[in-house]
Formats: structure tokens, C-alpha cells, sequence
């Protein structure tokens, strides 16, 4: 009897310790076991609490802790809740969040920590939650979003990060997106990602060119909460949203390269060239077919917007033939730019130009260790690509970054070794060069149709077969930086030259991969003038000569009018001068007296002559002058 009883006493209080401890200041609902797992849910709303809750039921699948006082989430502070799918702390005044304060949380869905103050998130402490999904960060005071966040958002489906205090995020985050991740944007509703983004003062700059991209999207594998996100900064842009934002110095990279396949021997050494352009200037990175880094390149910027890059391969295996990618990346996107390598027979060493050359892409020159015996030399696979009709220049040796001692091996190492037999001073070059067959390249290079944009090329087969590989190297005269090339084969005859500007003069060239042509054929053209731009200038010239017509011979009137005028004025002024100041007037003298004559006839009149004639001025009207002076008379003066 005492022992059943014994045993009845520790059924009960184990029956007693297993029952869950609900806290004091928080509200516990069981909501029973569904398949094995718990159901049951917390609430903790106390305004009093200043500290997270302990001894929560293990089995609890929901923590609400909301309005409360708690500062702080210390390091491990929900370890024993193992199967806690949902975890709410919002509307606290937490400022402090551990690295370790979501240790355990191996099956957390959903973390929901908005309304509280929080400036700086650790966001390595996502570690341990590999199946979230759902993380709201809303109203609080985050300023940035790291680099280092990026691995930890990539299962994140609903991320709202609104009414924070961003002013930008890291390009690299818009990549794990569609499309920037490579995937197209699906219509499957289940695969769209949630952003919240709106209320922050994002400065519009070329580090969110990405995510004003997305915004402009249609339609896209990311949803908005606010589709009307705007730029709070720089000041011409202030208020302006996404969507009709301009940005300045923002271009996407351009990856160029002139050789898409390369044949090479084993054993060669082989440098692979590719350039880029873009603005901020891009990066550039070189890749294996399966994604693997290579880390035996060496790159440089020559200048703001351009920069270049070389890959070694150095004694190469059959296990290095394939594909390697160049890729180009800065704030505004990324490009990529492929080169096929593949093995043939003779040991040779692919040579890139010098970097400030001019060329778009790479250019090789092969070149072997010459034979004791130069009556028969081995085979040798040329990998030119393309060239102008101007003449070759010798090739240097690529510009190597000082202080780069890891990339020496890619520097140029061309043979040194002197032949023993034969003529000592020849390389194999020079005789493949000397004994190139001219019937194995294309012949009758002409063009036809030309137009202000485009172009037809035309040509013979000559002896290549029709299905021989050919490259249309074309570019404006003289400026071999802007080279575009077209694959075809010889057997096509023709090739349509499009995208060309009006009024130029263009260099194109052919080349056929493989063959031993010494030279390969290259021809000029001119484009037609635009037609329109023509018309213009014609009816220009009309309205001119039409002008001149009506104006020039009324300027002519109008400066005879005015010599008319000015030369009548003047002789009119004379006349009136001469007739206003000067008069005519006589001599009056005593007449001698004699015995008969009449008493009444005193006075004798005479006319003067030239000499005594004088001008009168109205000035000295006051003044008298002598006129005549006669013996046996008196002075007269008349005024």
C-alpha cells in the first residue's frame, strides 16, 4: 500500500513539472498539439517590464512582447524555444540588439521588431534563422544597410525597412533580385518579394541606380509597398520621385573584346585581353566556365570611365581549354564578355597588344621557339584578329601595375633562345609570313548600296571552302577604338554594314580564321550625306541668295539717296552764302563844279570794281570801311 502510494506522489509531481510555467506578467493561450508540434502562444504587454521574459512555455510557437519597457535583447535570450515560428517584439523602446540574440531559432519564420529604437542592426545574427522570411524593420532608426547583410537577406520574401533614416543601400543588394540575379521576373505570386522602402531620405545618386531601375519595372518579380518612393537629395532632384529621376555620371559597363575563340598549343602561353567602359569606372574580374575566380590577372585604368585587364595562362593544359568570362561591374550594372580557348599542336605565346594601343580588344602574335632545322619547321596556328590596312606595329610588352608581384607572371616572355642551323636571324613567323599562300583568302572585296546608314559587302570565296569561318572587322577611318565586328562564312558572299553614321569614311576588313593569308584584304567606303540634312542646307542657300537680291540693291538706293542729299546740301549752302553776304554797291564823290553845269547834280555815282568790292558781315554791320578815294574829294564811308 505505502508503495503504490509513493508511486502515485511522484506521478503527480512529475505530472506537476511538466505542466507549462506561464510568467507572471504575460498572458499564456494553448491552442492543443497539431502533428506533434506545438500551438501554443504568449503575450506579453506589461508596461512595467523592463526585461525580456524567461520561463516561457517550451512549446510555444508565438512570442508577442508589445508596449512594454524592455531596452535590450540580450545574447541567447530565447535558446530554449525551439520551436518558435513567430517572434514580435514591437513597439518597445529596445536600442540594443546582441549578436547572439536569436541563437537556436532554427524553424523562426517571421521577426517583427518595428516601432522601437533601433540605429544599429546585427545582422550576423540572422545566422542562426535559415528559414525566415519575414523581416519588418519599419520605424525605427537604421542609417545603412551593409555589405555584409546581403548573405543573410537572401531567403527574405517580406522585408520592410520604411521610416528609417537610409539615405542609400549597397548596389550589390539589388542583385539578389530579379532580374539583376540573372533570373527572369516571374508572374508566380508565391515567388514575388515584398520591399518597404518608402519615408527614408534617399540620396539619388549612382549607388541606387538599381533600385530606381526596379522602380521604373512594370512588371517584376519585386512588389513595393510604396511604388512613389522620391529623392530627398542632391537638391536638383529634391522631391523628384524614381521614376523621372536623371542621374548624373551614371553609365552601365560595356565589356569589348575583339577574339571570341583563341587556338593555341600545348604548353603556350597564352594572355587574354579584354577592355571595358563605363562611368563610375568599372571593375573588372575574370571567371571559368563553372564560375570559379582566376586569379592571375592583372588590370589597369588608363583614364576615368576605361579600364583593362589581362589573364595569363601559362603552359597550358587540355584541362584549361573552355570558356572565360570577363565581367565588368560598377553602381549601375554589370556586363560580360566571353573568350573560348581551345588546344591545337605547336608550342606559341598569345601576345595582347600594348594597353594604350587604341584597340578595342585583345591582339596576338604568335611566335615559337625556332627549329635546328629551318627547312621544315613545325606548323604554326595563327590567332590574329583582325587588322586595319595600316601598317603593323611591333608589339610591347602590357603595362604591369607596380607593386603587384602576385601578377609578374602575366608579363610578356617572348623567346630568347638563337636557332643553331639554318638562317638564325628568321623566326617562324617570318617564314609562315614569306611562304603564305595568297589563294587562301577571300578575293573581289567591293561594296555596294551605300547608303547614310548602312552598307553592303561583298566578296569571292576565292579558295576558302564556304563554310570557312570569316570576321567583318569595320570602324571608322582611322579610329581603331570603335571596331565592331560580324561572324559569317565565306560561302555567304555578302554582309549588311548597318548602324554606320552618314557622310563617313569607314575601314573594313575580312578576316578568315585559320587560314596563312599574309594579309588580310581591307577596303574604304564613304557613306552617303543625309538626305534631309541636305535639303536643309539647299533651301538655306536659296533663302540667302534670295535676300541678297532684294536687300543689296536697296542698300545701293539708299546710299545713292544720301550722297544726293549730301552733295545738294552743299552747293545749295554756297549759294545762299553767296547770295546773303555779298552785295553790290557804288562810289558816290563830289562832282567837280564848273560854271555851267546844273546846280542840283552835286553828287557822281561810279560802280565799283572787283578789287574794291568787300564782303559785309552782319557782325561788323556797326563798322564802316573807305570805299574810293579821289583827289580834290572827302572821305566818304557807307555802311
Amino acid at each position: 500500500m505505502m508503495r503504490r502510494l509513493l508511486r502515485l506522489h511522484v506521478f503527480l509531481c512529475c505530472l506537476g513539472l511538466a505542466l507549462p510555467f506561464c510568467p507572471s506578467q504575460c498572458t499564456c493561450v494553448s491552442h492543443g498539439r497539431t502533428e506533434g508540434a506545438g500551438s501554443r502562444s504568449v503575450l506579453c504587454n506589461d508596461p512595467d517590464m523592463s526585461d525580456v521574459p524567461v520561463n516561457v512555455p517550451v512549446d510555444t510557437i508565438k512570442l508577442r512582447v508589445e508596449k512594454t519597457a524592455v531596452r535590450r535583447i540580450p545574447n541567447e535570450a530565447f535558446y530554449y524555444l525551439v520551436e518558435l515560428r513567430y517572434l514580435w517584439i514591437t513597439y518597445n523602446s529596445i536600442s540594443s540588439v546582441d549578436a547572439a540574440s536569436f541563437y537556436n531559432l532554427k524553424v523562426l519564420h517571421e521577426l517583427r521588431l518595428d516601432g522601437n529604437l533601433i540605429s544599429v542592426f546585427p545582422w550576423e545574427s540572422l545566422r542562426e534563422t535559415p528559414r525566415l522570411r519575414t523581416l519588418d524593420l519599419h520605424n525605427n532608426r537604421l542609417s545603412s544597410v551593409p555589405t555584409e547583410a546581403i548573405p543573410y537577406l537572401l531567403n527574405i520574401t517580406y522585408l520592410d525597412l520604411s521610416s528609417n533614416k537610409l539615405t542609400t543601400l549597397p548596389s550589390d543588394l539589388m542583385d539578389i533580385w530579379p532580374p539583376f540575379n540573372g533570373q527572369p521576373a516571374s508572374s508566380n505570386s508565391s515567388q514575388k518579394v515584398v520591399l518597404g522602402l518608402q519615408d527614408n531620405p534617399w540620396f539619388c545618386d549612382c549607388k541606387i541606380s538599381k533600385l530606381i531601375e526596379l522602380c521604373r519595372m512594370t512588371d517584376s518579380a519585386l512588389v513595393f509597398m510604396d511604388l512613389f518612393l522620391s529623392c530627398a537629395a542632391p537638391d536638383n532632384l529634391a522631391g523628384v520621385l524614381f521614376q523621372r529621376a536623371e542621374l548624373e555620371n551614371c553609365v552601365k559597363p560595356s565589356v569589348m573584346t575583339s577574339a571570341t575563340k583563341i587556338t593555341s598549343t600545348l604548353n603556350s602561353n597564352v594572355l587574354l585581353r579584354c577592355d571595358a567602359t563605363g562611368t563610375p569606372t568599372p571593375n573588372l574580374y575574370w571567371t571559368t566556365s563553372d564560375g570559379s575566380p582566376v586569379d592571375n590577372t592583372v588590370q589597369e585604368s588608363p583614364g576615368d570611365g576605361i579600364r583593362w585587364s589581362i589573364m595569363s595562362l601559362h603552359g597550358i593544359e587540355y584541362k584549361d581549354a573552355g570558356n572565360y568570362s570577363c565581367k565588368a561591374k560598377n553602381f549601375a550594372g554589370t556586363a560580360a564578355a566571353t573568350i573560348s580557348v581551345s588546344i591545337a599542336g605547336s608550342a606559341s605565346t598569345t601576345v595582347p597588344p600594348e594597353p594604350g594601343g587604341g584597340t578595342a580588344g585583345a591582339a596576338q602574335v604568335v611566335t615559337s621557339t625556332p627549329p635546328t632545322d629551318v627547312s621544315n619547321p613545325p606548323p604554326i596556328l595563327s590567332t590574329a584578329p583582325p587588322r586595319t590596312s595600316t601598317p603593323p606595329t611591333n608589339p610591347k610588352k602590357p603595362k604591369i601595375p607596380p607593386g603587384n608581384g602576385s601578377q609578374k607572371g602575366s608579363s610578356l616572355k617572348l623567346n630568347k633562345n638563337p636557332p643553331t642551323g639554318g638562317n638564325g636571324k628568321k623566326l617562324a613567323a617570318d617564314e609562315k609570313s614569306r611562304k603564305s599562300d595568297p589563294s587562301q583568302s577571300v578575293k573581289d572585296l567591293r561594296i555596294v548600296e551605300e547608303m547614310t546608314d548602312s552598307a553592303v559587302l561583298l566578296w569571292a570565296a576565292g579558295g576558302l571552302p564556304n563554310d570557312a569561318p570569316l570576321t567583318v572587322v569595320f570602324s571608322p577611318y582611322d579610329e581603331d577604338d570603335t571596331k565592331r565586328t560580324i561572324e559569317t562564312n565565306a560561302g555567304s558572299g555578302k554582309v549588311l554594314l548597318d548602324g554606320l553614321s552618314p557622310g563617313m569614311r569607314y575601314s573594313v576588313c575580312l578576316v578568315a580564321k585559320g587560314t596563312s593569308a599574309a594579309k588580310d584584304p581591307c577596303i574604304d567606303f564613304y557613306t552617303l550625306d543625309n538626305v534631309e540634312d541636305g535639303g536643309q542646307n539647299q533651301f538655306l542657300i536659296i533663302l540667302t541668295g534670295v535676300a541678297c537680291v532684294l536687300v543689296l540693291p536697296l542698300i545701293a538706293f539708299l546710299i545713292y539717296k544720301i550722297l544726293a542729299l549730301y552733295c545738294k546740301g552743299n552747293s545749295s549752302e554756297e549759294d545762299e552764302l553767296e547770295n546773303d553776304s555779298y552785295v553790290k554797291f557804288e562810289t558816290i564823290s563830289m562832282k567837280q563844279r564848273t560854271l555851267n553845269s546844273h546846280p542840283t547834280e552835286l553828287w557822281g555815282r561810279r560802280p565799283t570794281n572787283d578789287s574794291e568790292r568787300m564782303l559785309l558781315c552782319s557782325r561788323s554791320s556797326m563798322d564802316s570801311q573807305m570805299t574810293y578815294k579821289s583827289e580834290g574829294s572827302r572821305f566818304e564811308y557807307l555802311c
